[in-house]
């Protein structure tokens, strides 16, 4: 099912075409002035120039040709605006369509992608904290977004699980508990199956050892030492490694499964260590690699660049591996298990010389293909109020399950003040509430952008928030279920052209569904779709407040307002389910 705008454009291209213009000016867009007319077309502007004629004569040829049954108006306005209201006829008729297909009019990817999604980014044996929250909540929508379309697409949460830090516990837990088999030489038998530590245990052992390491030298050479033992297959520290992971991941999959985020593979940099020799070895055999200052680099820089870019370093002078090495031997891998289409990454926008560098290191060395689509999303930091990344009220880093848990008790509050459901009906619902404050309070926000944590004004009922679009779910499924008790069947009946400007702009904003799934892909940008449900809900809220729906005596009108509802609601779970959260029942 093709998008309004591609309908309405046809026709346009049909008029240019017919009134002897080229069909490239007849571009349509959603008119920024919706009292003056619902679409817009400016291109007798632009064709003007090209053929030495007056754009309103131009406008008003077109205008003439136009199909009348699409349209309700159509009117040429000096200089030359085409401005069209679409017929309450023909609206209805795309709404009946929209909601007989399955995907709600959405066209599916006609040549699907493989995608891989690069996000969480975690690091094992640590916990997750606030600064984790942007890059699995904005991953988790970009793959379902990218999903709905139709791709193929692999969540990949590459875990930070190879690095010093590794080194650190080891070395820590061997001061604290020597007996332990593992730092027995003469231990022969099978290491124990069960972890000598929780992962209450694990969180504190790491910062101490990370503490220590800065102050005493000779801590932190020997935890250097356990980590390229670690790396070098050293039995006893694998088992340790082990059970790091072990408990690690249990811990942090109960953690993103409590924000709604899943991932396909649980990869780490471990991953791609059996990757590294051979693909270093590629690079300077190809005569791209080359010392300097006893380093190995990779020139990326190139003439169209408009500043300076630094080689990227594939291995330092004392032969240790970097993150650019580590994630370049990760596409290697990912090639060779997948081969990807197009690669997106979420990390801090700080990150970004270091994604230009490995996309293209991956280029020049033939990892990828050369058409290969990489991207790195950027995404700003969430800010307290004072301006400055989110703290606690101690001033140290927030845990992520704690900032979910006082998001729900905000919403649990606020909920008991107007006590119509029970308490533990309450406690889930408000969960479920505090879960879309959360994320649509991210979401809302373009991912380069930098916001402010605004606890209140998330949580809040009304305005553009989460709570909001929910409150708007629940209201159309409580009239849903009023119209059941009352006996009517919501699911007969056909949409019948509007007979109201409330009616009409719901209508119109339904059917702008499509069109913005498909901008905030190509963009990659859920900001969009959260502008557009926001938009929608007002829609849905001013037509229910101006329409007796329960009471309209003409029984065809009435299943017309149950039908547009519903497809109203449809749309936003849609989006919802798009954005990674859920509505509850009642509210």
């Amino acid at each position: 099912m093709k998008k309004i705008l591609e309908c309405i454009t046809e026709e346009l291209k049909r008029a240019f075409t017919e009134s002897g213009y080229d069909a490239a000016y007849a571009k349509v867009v959603l008119s920024n002035r919706p009292d003056l007319c619902e679409y817009q077309c400016n291109g007798a502007m632009a064709a003007a120039k090209v053929y030495h004629k007056n754009p309103i004569d131009i406008a008003q040829e077109v205008c003439q040709t136009l199909e009348k049954d699409m349209f309700s108006e159509v009117m040429a306005v000096k200089p030359g605006f085409i401005n069209l209201r679409i017929s309450e006829d023909y609206l209805a008729d795309y709404m009946n369509q929209m909601q007989a297909d399955a995907c709600l009019g959405y066209e599916k990817a006609a040549e699907p992608k493989c995608i891989i999604v690069d996000y969480g980014g975690a690091n094992v044996a640590k916990p997750l904290h606030v600064g984790h929250l942007r890059s699995a909540v904005i991953g988790e929508a970009i793959k379902r977004l990218s999903r709905f379309v139709g791709h193929k697409v692999i969540g990949d949460v590459h875990l930070g699980d190879w690095g010093l830090q590794m080194g650190l516990i080891i070395t820590e837990l061997q001061d604290r508990q020597p007996n332990l088999p593992y730092f027995d030489v003469d231990f022969k038998g099978e290491y124990p199956a069960e972890p000598p530590f929780d992962i209450s245990e694990l969180e504190e052992i790491y910062p101490a050892a990370s503490a220590k390491a800065k102050e005493d030298e000779t801590f932190r050479e020997r935890a250097q030492e356990a980590t390229l033992r670690l790396q070098s297959g050293y039995a006893p520290y694998r088992a340790i490694w082990k059970h790091i992971m072990r408990v690690s991941l249990a811990d942090l999959k109960k953690n993103y499964s409590n924000l709604n985020v899943e991932f396909d593979l649980w990869k780490g940099e471990s991953d791609a260590q059996p990757y590294i020799p051979d693909m270093i070895q590629s690079l300077i055999d190809k005569g791209l690699a080359y010392e300097s200052q006893g380093a190995l680099v990779v020139d990326i820089a190139e003439p169209s660049d408009s500043k300076e870019l630094p080689p990227c370093i594939i291995r330092k002078s004392d032969g240790a591996a970097l993150y650019a090495t580590s994630d370049l031997a990760t596409i290697v891998e990912r090639e060779k298990d997948y081969q990807p289409d197009m690669y997106i990454y979420l990390a801090d926008k700080r990150q970004e010389l270091h994604f230009t560098q490995v996309f293209r290191v991956a280029k020049k060395a033939g990892i990828v293909r050369e058409d290969t689509d990489m991207r790195f999303l950027g995404f700003g930091t969430m800010n307290g109020k004072d301006g400055r990344p989110f703290k606690t009220r101690e001033g140290g880093v927030m845990r992520l399950e704690n900032l979910i848990s006082d998001i729900s008790e905000a919403v649990f509050a606020r909920i008991m003040e107007n006590r119509t459901v029970e308490e533990e009906e309450a406690k889930e619902t408000a969960k479920t509430i505090g879960l879309s404050a959360l994320k649509y309070g991210d979401l809302s926000n373009q991912i380069s952008k930098d916001y402010i944590f605004d606890m209140l004004r998330f949580i809040s009922f009304e305005g553009n928030t989460g709570p909001y679009i929910l409150y708007t779910i629940v209201r159309i499924k409580s009239i849903l279920a009023k119209c059941s008790d009352a006996g009517l069947d919501v699911q007969a009946g056909r949409i019948l052209p509007a007979v109201s400007a409330s009616e009409k702009d719901l209508m119109l904003s339904v059917a702008n569904f499509s069109e913005v799934i498909a901008n905030s892909f190509s963009e990659l940008a859920p900001h969009k779709i959260c502008q557009y449900i926001y938009e929608l809900s007002n829609a849905v809220n001013k037509f229910y407040h101006e329409t007796k729906i329960l009471t309209e005596e003409d029984t065809q009108r009435q299943a017309s307002y149950i039908r547009l509802i519903s497809l109203a609601k449809d749309v936003l779970l849609t989006c919802i389910d798009i954005l990674g959260f859920e509505a509850p029942e009642r509210m």
